[in-house]
């Protein structure tokens, strides 16, 4: 989700390189290898990570709820473009966090503390809270076999071994639990690639590792589309989605760290060609191979572009926001909150939501920040170093 939200803080003794010489650095270790016009400390990245968080968060509630009023979201809003989009800055921000990363324990720590205690928390909260809307007794739901699969497979980042806890939410259209953090273990692996990512790099340079990457995931994503076209069985369409399958994405926002030149100059044009480009590619599925370059484009010409409010000054809410609007919309629904209507739902949904995000933030995540996290630093007025 940013994991989706990273954190974007930067390590002490950066050292700066030469076009030549960056990419090809003999190894990792104290003296961080910065490419030539790393971004500004100013961007718009908190604030499209909460956007995009907010727009998955609408979608499900549509998916979920089935409300004819909330049908709109589908024909205006994509939930697969939102959480793409989350995948190009992760490429963008994991790989300047490892590289502005004291050593690679450094990295390590820093991904841990960001992205597991939220997401622990919402998994154990999920598993003993959600007791008091189950159909079977708790003596029942606490032996349950599924109780503890499910409950060891998605603290291991393995949801999709089981999605449902014991009589819970069993009359819904979708009973599972928490269908959002299919992606977090996408993003896990994304993680623990960037290492190896990053040692070709810098033996062979950026363009032939990424390009290499990119068409790489680009045939495992289009030839399970096309078996999943063929044989009619959702299997492929689930494989195309996986990893390597997203990680022409995370490599399409990595290109934007290191090669920013791509995008310095004429970004106005370039970002409506990307407009353009993501149209087509819903009237001419040809276009698809595509969608990666033209999603990065966009994502990281907004991100660098004009200083936009930013939620920083308050936290990192987005994260939060992604890891508990699930659950939120499926307890609405069990709640019977339906019946306000369509819009009424769904500002309910929203604002619990984002009030779970607030509290999620300051109650859990914040907590198992380093001080010299760049959003300690945000919420204290604090500018982070450029």
């Amino acid at each position: 989700m940013s994991r989706i939200g990273p954190e974007n803080g930067q390590g002490p003794d950066q050292t700066r390189l030469s076009a030549s010489e960056f990419g090809r650095a003999p190894c990792h270790n104290a003296r961080i290898m910065i490419p030539p016009n790393a971004p500004q400390a100013s961007n718009n990245f908190d604030l499209l990570r909460l956007l995009f968080a907010a727009v998955v968060c609408v979608v499900h509630a549509y998916d979920l709820s089935g409300m004819p009023d909330l049908a709109w979201t589908r024909d205006w809003l994509s939930s697969m473009l939102a959480i793409k989009a989350f995948f190009v800055i992760s490429g963008f921000l994991i790989m300047m966090s490892y590289e502005r990363s004291r050593s690679w324990r450094d990295y390590a720590d820093r991904r841990l503390r960001r992205i597991y205690p939220a997401y622990a928390a919402i998994v154990l909260l999920c598993a003993f809270g959600l007791v008091f809307v189950s159909s079977v007794p708790a003596s029942t739901y606490f032996t349950s076999d599924l109780w503890w699969k499910y409950v060891l497979a998605n603290l291991g980042f393995m949801n999709f071994l089981q999605h449902e806890l014991p009589g819970v939410f069993g009359g819904h259209r979708l009973a599972a639990v928490n269908g959002a953090l299919w992606t977090l273990k996408i993003e896990v692996m994304f993680y623990l690639s960037v290492p190896i990512l990053v040692w070709l790099i810098r033996r062979l340079g950026a363009w032939p590792v990424l390009l290499a990457g990119f068409v790489a995931s680009t045939v495992w994503s289009m030839g399970f589309e096309y078996w999943g076209r063929e044989t009619g069985l959702p299997i492929y369409d689930e494989l195309a989605r996986q990893l390597p399958g997203q990680l022409r994405y995370f490599l399409a926002g990595a290109a934007g760290w290191y090669l920013p030149a791509l995008l310095e100059r004429h970004r106005l044009a370039k970002g409506l060609l990307a407009v353009g480009l993501l149209a087509l590619v819903g009237v001419l599925p040809g276009l698809a191979v595509l969608e990666p370059i033209a999603l990065a484009a966009l994502v990281l010409i907004v991100a660098r572009g004009p200083q936009l409010p930013s939620p920083a000054r308050w936290g990192d809410f987005s994260y939060g926001v992604y890891i508990v609007h699930f659950p939120v919309i499926q307890l609405a629904i069990h709640f019977g909150a339906t019946a306000l209507g369509g819009l009424p739902f769904l500002l309910l949904t929203l604002s619990l939501t984002l009030l779970g995000g607030v509290v999620f933030w300051h109650g859990i995540e914040k907590r198992f920040l380093r001080r010299d996290s760049h959003y300690r630093q945000a919420g204290q007025g604090v500018r982070a170093p450029s």
